[in-house]
């Protein structure tokens, strides 16, 4: 069973930066994908953008795209989600996610196995 631990997270003026990470640890597998989600407070979750572990194919939500970057450290089994041009509707819990998929299936929540605990992020305008 791997785990999920996010970082990063905090409380950015608008058009500011922030870098998530995702350390995962236990047992994962090289083919899967890694993803991040966002939820917002009464909305719902939504894909913003991930990466295979083996392949380094990425995806991103057209509303991140430019914007954010996902990259990932095979050795360290870490992941990131480098935010730049921050705004206020990029506020929300940000989740990292485990998931056995590829191309349009990895935008899809129920296909991640593993979830981290979330990390807020605050754009404040």
């Amino acid at each position: 069973q791997v785990q999920l631990v996010e970082s990063g997270g905090g409380l950015v003026q608008a058009g500011g930066s922030l870098r998530l990470s995702c350390a995962a640890s236990g047992r994962t597998n090289s083919g899967y994908t890694m993803g991040w989600f966002r939820q917002a407070p009464g909305k719902e979750q939504w894909f913003v953008a991930g990466i295979n572990w083996r392949a380094g194919s990425t995806y991103y939500a057209d509303s991140v795209k430019g914007r954010f970057t996902i990259s990932r450290d095979n050795a360290k089994n870490l992941v990131y989600l480098q935010m730049n041009s921050l705004k206020p509707e990029d506020t929300a819990v940000y989740y990292c996610a485990e998931g056995d998929c590829s191309g349009y299936a990895c935008y899809q929540a129920y296909n991640y196995h593993a979830w981290g605990q979330g990390t807020q992020v605050t754009v404040s305008s």
